[in-house]
């Protein structure tokens, strides 16, 4: 067995070379043998059915004719020149179209010859074609070739001009294949290969290319996928398994005054038994001596800011300092305005670091950090800046984690001799199994309560048609004292046309709503930041009754009068994005509405997403149904943490595989975490080979 087989360059494959490896590595990301080999087929095609040209209809994918090829001819000019051929079998006619690679083929077909012809049917105008299909004589080897299912797989124009369309790289997955003997070597423990009744990896790799069958298909996927989500779990499942048994942090061994003056005095509401539940999870892992790293999850409103506050008191009254990092000023000045309120009373010092604060504000500030004077700092990126010393820093609470990379929180580790105890929070509701895999080496909370007193948010569909009908909603809000968004969409890739939507809807609403008896503020991205902040604070201060803005409120604004929250094109907006919107009101003790406007005419996953906001206010049912249209990847932050690029499985589908992968890994590390026992020393080699069990980044939540 050579370990060295699957890391050769690509360029040293039979059929590859210079130019055509460097053309892989630049369109497809292959660069040896193991990247060729685990680029997967994207779909089979059953090679051993053949159709009749009169069969040829709409819901065929793809066709397989045998004919006779009976003239061809040149048609058009320049860039509309084209080869047809026209294809005969006994039950009709349909024409072959190529508009590459004419010189090659012309004058190539005969007559008199059988053909078998292969591709995907085009139709116009009530007519059928098949552009650029595949064509083989008839002989022994097309035979051999329709005998089985045929991989197919995803090409680029510049792959296909060098003859690496899907034919062209499954000829290079068999001229691989031919090499291996033995070569690829066992990844898994023979214990677990056996009780689950895998193939080896061997054979599930000469299957996934060359299927024999349905079933060994079936089988191939199955232990491919299984493998992906397995080590990622095992490494998720050892760095937790680390953190709980070697990173050891500051022991909060007391709850005092700060905690219980703030509890019973200052609370502005009771605490759900969802926040309460939390924090006695908090308290325990402070308590315990090793550093926590706990990801708490929390729908719009559920109460997590007052969560990390009371963590913080504890750090606090342990004789250490805190922090909170956000991702946006908006957003760190938001939490600031909040808590400074609400530790008022109690005597602590608290500071906002930003970017913007300068001079003589941010030099007092970074001072007092120093000599510990400061207890709570909230901030930005600013806060991982080296000139920002503490004292005593204990507590790390990291909003909204997805947004920041893991050297940047990495970085506040090194603030203190010894790490100090993390807690994430995260207001976008993660599915299950997305959370597993994204955060499987943290413990979780969820807290799954709102607040007492908060009536749900009532959600409505209406198309432009009823348009008439929402203004009079919001005149009968307005005259009951009530104040109300519109959001319109603002997409990079159509910034005019949608700044132009905004200003056209401020100056529909001024026509509706006019002055005196109305009041509408306006605010989008363009704006400089003085004139967002006046046109924000005039409705915060209730001195306008309508707010247009574009989703810049998404975050950083928080006003309980608000009550109504009308989406114009919500067709346009994510499930997410939509339920992050509609949390902007019911905030206060009144009934609030969301009203999403979109066009009559709307796709099958707009109508889903529709219906879904309509149905639930459930965060998390919201999030799977989102992971359901749009896939895990494009979940927001997912993409950039690099532990999703799955290759075959996937999360939606193969979440019970998931769970079966995770179940055996956790049994894997409760019996040998180091993976120093004879039979998981495969999975080691693995491991190490693929430097993920490298742990600079490891120790970071």
């Amino acid at each position: 067995m050579r370990n060295d087989f699957l890391l050769t360059p690509i360029e040293y494959l039979k059929g590859v070379g210079p130019q055509r490896g460097e053309a892989l590595r630049k369109e497809l990301g292959i660069f040896n043998f193991q990247h060729l080999l685990t680029f997967y087929p994207y779909r089979y095609v059953d090679r051993t059915k053949f159709h009749k040209v009169a069969e040829i209809n709409e819901e065929l994918s793809f066709v397989q004719l045998c004919g006779y090829i009976t003239r061809t001819e040149l048609l058009g000019e320049k860039r509309s020149k084209r080869l047809v051929a026209h294809f005969r079998d006994s039950s009709g006619t349909i024409e072959l179209i190529w508009f590459q690679g004419i010189k090659w083929l012309e004058g190539k077909f005969r007559g008199d010859v059988e053909y078998v012809v292969f591709g995907k049917p085009n139709e116009f105008k009530g007519r059928y074609s098949i552009p650029h299909p595949e064509v083989d004589i008839v002989n022994e080897d097309s035979i051999k070739l329709q005998s089985s299912m045929q991989a197919m797989y995803n090409s680029t124009e510049s792959l296909k001009h060098r003859g690496l369309d899907s034919k062209g790289v499954l000829k290079l997955q068999e001229n691989l294949h031919a090499l291996i003997n033995k070569n690829i070597p066992e990844i898994l423990s023979e214990e677990i290969i056996q009780s689950n009744h895998f193939i080896s990896r061997e054979e599930a790799s000469k299957q996934i290319h060359f299927p024999h069958s349905a079933n060994l298909l079936k089988a191939a996927e199955t232990r491919l996928k299984f493998d992906e989500l397995f080590f990622i779990q095992l490494r998720l499942l050892r760095q937790k398994s680390h953190h709980k048994t070697v990173t050891h942090s500051f022991v909060f061994s007391k709850v005092g005054e700060y905690f219980n003056k703030f509890y019973k005095e200052c609370l502005p509401f009771e605490l759900t038994n969802a926040q309460k539940r939390v924090i006695k999870e908090i308290r325990t892992d402070v308590a315990s001596g090793k550093q926590m790293n706990r990801l708490v999850q929390g729908d719009v409103g559920s109460g997590k800011t007052i969560v990390a506050l009371m963590s913080m008191l504890l750090a606090i009254d342990n004789g250490f300092q805190a922090c909170l990092m956000a991702p946006t000023e908006i957003l760190a000045g938001q939490h600031y305005d909040g808590l400074a309120k609400m530790v008022e009373p109690l005597g602590i010092k608290i500071a906002l670091l930003t970017g913007s604060v300068k001079g003589k504000a941010r030099k007092q500030i970074l001072s007092e950090l120093e000599d510990g004077t400061m207890h709570i700092v909230i901030g930005t990126h600013a806060l991982i800046e080296d000139t920002v010393k503490f004292k005593n820093i204990g507590f790390v609470v990291i909003d909204e984690q997805h947004r920041f990379g893991v050297e940047q929180r990495s970085r506040l580790h090194k603030k203190n001799h010894i790490p100090p105890h993390v807690l994430i929070m995260t207001a976008t509701p993660i599915p299950r199994t997305l959370a597993m895999t994204l955060y499987g080496d943290l413990d979780t909370s969820v807290i799954d309560e709102l607040p007492p007193g908060r009536k749900p948010v009532k959600t409505m569909h209406m198309t432009d048609d009823k348009r008439l009908r929402m203004f009079g909603f919001i005149r009968e809000q307005i005259k009951l004292g009530r104040q109300v968004y519109v959001v319109y969409p603002l997409i990079k890739e159509s910034e005019k046309l949608d700044l132009k939507n905004l200003e056209e809807g401020f100056e529909s609403l001024e026509r509706e709503f006019p002055l005196p008896d109305f009041k509408i503020s306006i605010v989008h991205g363009k704006q400089k930041s003085d004139r967002k902040d006046f046109e924000m604070q005039r409705f915060v201060k209730g001195e306008t009754h309508i707010m247009v803005a574009t989703t810049v409120i998404e975050v950083g604004v928080n006003v309980p009068n608000a009550s109504i929250m009308v989406i114009e094109n919500a067709e346009r907006f994510g499930l997410s994005q939509l339920h992050q919107l509609r949390g902007r009101v019911g905030r206060g003790a009144d009934q609030s509405y969301c009203i999403l406007m979109s066009s009559h005419k709307l796709s099958r996953e707009s109508k889903i997403r529709m219906e879904t906001m309509c149905r639930t206010n459930d965060g998390f049912e919201i999030s799977e149904v989102d992971m359901k249209l749009r896939g895990p990847g494009d979940i927001e932050g997912t993409q950039q943490s690099g532990i999703l690029d799955l290759k075959i499985a996937d999360l939606v589908k193969d979440q019970q595989l998931l769970m079966m992968a995770r179940d055996i890994a956790q049994r894997v590390v409760d019996e040998d975490q180091n993976l120093d026992l004879p039979k998981n020393l495969p999975m080691k080699n693995f491991l190490i080979q693929r430097s993920i069990a490298k742990t600079d980044w490891s120790k970071v939540a």
